[in-house]
Order: C-alpha cells, then structure tokens, then sequence
C-alpha cells in the first residue's frame, strides 16, 4: 500500500477493532443478561427482541440516507460512538431499574438506546467501511477482520468478568468507546475523498432516489434471500447462547465456556474475513450467497440434533465462516447491482432494515416455541426453511453481471 493509504487502514482497522470490543464485551451477552439478572422469560426475552426490531427497522432506514447523504464524512459515526459512550450509566441506571419497574416501559426505552448506539450503529460503521476500503483501495474484508478479531480477544475474558457483575463488562465497553471517538478524530478525510469519485458521486442521494430504489424489482429479489435465510439465522443467534448455557449444569460454568467458544468463532471469522474475498470475487456474489445460506441452514440443522455440549460447541463456530461469506457477498452484490449514490441505503435498508423486520414479526413466535417445543426442535425447524429458501434463490437472486471489484480501478493502484 501506498504510506498514506496505510496509514488510513491501521486507523479505520483500530475503529471496527475497537466498536468490536465493544460490542463482544456486552451486547453478545445481552440474552443472557436479559434471562439472569433482569429475569426475564424466553418469550419475554422474544419480546424485547421484537420491540428492538420495531425501533431499528424505523431508524436504520434514516442512518443509512444521512451516510449517502454525508459520504465520506465521519459525524453519524461520532454520534454512535458517544451513545456507545453512555452504555454503562443506561444499562446500570435506566434500563435495568425500568425493566423490573415496568416491563413495557423498559423495553421501549431500551430499544430507543439500543437502535441508536448498536442495532443501526454496527450497520452505519461497516456500510462506512466498505466505502472506506473500496475508496482508498483495500478490500471491506481486510477491515473488517480487525472487528472480528476485537471480538476474539474479548470473548476470552468477558464472560468471566460478567460472572463477577456485568457492571463490569459496561464500564470497560464505555471506556473503550470513548478510544473509539478518539480514534474516528484523528482520520482525516480530505475534501477530493467527498467529491465524484469511484464510490462518492457529486450529486448526493434525495429522497426520489430512494423510492426509485424501494420500486426496483432486484430490490424486492434481494429482500426474499433476506426473508428466508438472514431472518432465522439472525434470530436463531439471538437465544443461542442460552441455548448453548442449557447444556451445563451451572449458569456460571456454560457463561464461561460460551466465553471461550465465542473466541474460537471470532478467530475463524477472523481467517474468514481475510480469505472470503477471493473466494467472493472468483465465483461472484450471487453464487456466494446461495453457498452461505445453504452453510447456515445446515449447521441449525445439525444444531437441532446436538445432545452434549462438546456436540455444540464444535458447530458454534461455523457462524464465523457463514457470517464471512454472507457480508462481504452482501457488499458485493449492492455494489454491483446498484448506483453508488445509493449503496448505504440499500445496506440499511434492503438487509439490515429488513432483517429486523422479521424481527418483529418471528422473534415472538419463535420464543414461544423455544418454551413449548425445546431449543433444538425449533432449531431444526428454521434450519429446514433457510434450506429451502438457499435453494428457492438459485432462481431469485439477479445474475452477476461482471466479477465483483473489477470495476474499482482504485484498488488496483494501492498495492505494492
């Protein structure tokens, strides 16, 4: 890489390490949170998930417009970051007493938190990176391996500290995002960056552009693979680690190994990211993502039969690869299939926005029958529909015009 453009990776790679660590410390023990220490119920729990879902579905349409309307400017990236900020004063403070207080109440206030510090903010700061990377010439997975591996390093010790007290675990995420903003400052973003350019156009995103996209028939094709298979997976993962907890015969003992198991995902999702790019540009984004929803269908599959938690937690990690294979393809796919003014947009909306949407309407259900019919049947039942709906894209998704990044010329002149 060219010095400059080095220098721009290790910043923006430190800013996806750092949210990740954020993220790994708190929010992927936030099922087991909402179960142990606010007490809640496996259909409550698929409630709160619901609500959360209802409130990113609305806002993640707007992060992604104020993104393409922004560019190449970083403030909705330094707004998520001081809501990260704030975490451990509003769980410690507000969300937990509101939660025990009143139910309702909690749950909606936490998903007005939530929505704006992770579920929308995660999907602001990768789409941003994609941009990022394909602008100065180095692959998103090349960045965001750097997230995976601040998840790595995290999922270590973060259950064994949220053993001691969660308190813990919200300090050290608050502490961390404060770096995080620090961080975001210092990369500097030239003027030429915001201009038309391969991946900025000087005529940025209205609103005209958006209805012309939501009217797109692609769109409505990309939105059914999201439906069947990104749905179930992204719900299926929500009470997982519950379900991985159930094998032990102490909370304690299943926090700490879904700690440890978290951190071998992390790291294969780390080698993943590295790699899936080459595996993306050679058989193209389309195939890429039947493969992957094929991959997630069979590993709930299998999950539903497990019956030991070495059984378990040998396919866990698996969700490292598959998460690999489905964003970088995602990323691919939108850049390819459409116009660059509305790439952030279609991220936030087409597949993140859509994802929660089916949020609101299966996390419920899906609780439910996590009480009445057990964790592995119903794992066995969404596995079967993400297959179904992996072989039902072979003839949805729209066909790979061209190999995805050959026609960024800018990647081309960074590499030495």
């Amino acid at each position: 890489m060219y010095a400059v453009n080095k220098v721009d990776y290790i910043k923006i790679s430190t800013f996806m390490f750092l949210y990740f660590v954020v993220w790994t410390m708190s929010f992927s023990l936030y099922a087991i949170w909402l179960g142990q220490h606010a007490a809640l119920s496996s259909a409550e729990i698929g409630a709160v998930f619901a609500v959360n879902g209802a409130f990113a579905v609305v806002l993640k349409p707007f992060y992604g417009y104020i993104t393409d309307k922004l560019g190449m400017k970083k403030h909705l990236l330094y707004f998520v970051a001081i809501m990260s900020a704030l975490l451990m004063p509003f769980f410690v403070y507000v969300y937990h007493p509101l939660l025990i207080a009143s139910f309702p109440i909690g749950v909606v206030v936490g998903a007005i938190y939530l929505s704006l510090a992770w579920y929308a903010g995660i999907a602001v700061s990768e789409s941003y990176c994609d941009r990022f990377g394909r602008l100065k010439g180095f692959e998103f997975g090349r960045i965001r391996m750097w997230g995976s591996c601040g998840a790595a390093v995290t999922a270590s010790f973060a259950g064994v500290l949220f053993n001691i007290s969660p308190v813990i675990n919200f300090t050290i995420s608050s502490v961390v995002s404060l770096i995080m903003l620090a961080v975001l400052i210092s990369i500097k973003i030239p003027d030429a960056d915001n201009s038309e350019n391969a991946v900025v156009p000087a005529k940025k995103i209205n609103m005209a552009d958006v209805r012309e996209l939501i009217k797109q028939g692609k769109f409505w094709r990309f939105c059914f693979y999201v439906a069947g298979i990104v749905w179930f997976m992204h719900i299926a993962e929500q009470q997982f680690p519950r379900y991985f907890v159930s094998f032990f015969h102490g909370d304690k003992s299943g926090n700490s190994w879904y700690g440890y198991l978290s951190t071998v995902q992390a790291i294969v999702e780390f080698i993943s990211m590295l790699t899936v790019p080459w595996i993306v540009n050679k058989l193209g984004a389309r195939k890429t993502l039947i493969i992957a929803g094929l991959l997630i269908g069979a590993r709930l599959l299998i999950s539903g039969f497990a019956t030991s938690p070495l059984m378990i937690a040998f396919i866990k990690p698996f969700y490292g690869l598959e998460n690999s294979l489905l964003l970088i393809a995602v990323f691919k796919y939108i850049a390819e299939h459409f116009d660059k003014k509305v790439n952030s947009t279609m991220y936030l909306i087409g597949y993140q926005c859509f994802i929660y949407i089916g949020t609101i309407f299966v996390s419920a259900p899906v609780g439910y029958l996590y009480d009445h019919i057990g964790f592995g049947n119903a794992y066995f039942i969404m596995g079967a529909i993400i297959i179904a709906f992996s072989l039902m894209s072979i003839f949805v998704l729209s066909s790979d015009k061209e190999m995805p990044g050959h026609h960024h010329p800018v990647a081309k002149r960074s590499l030495s």
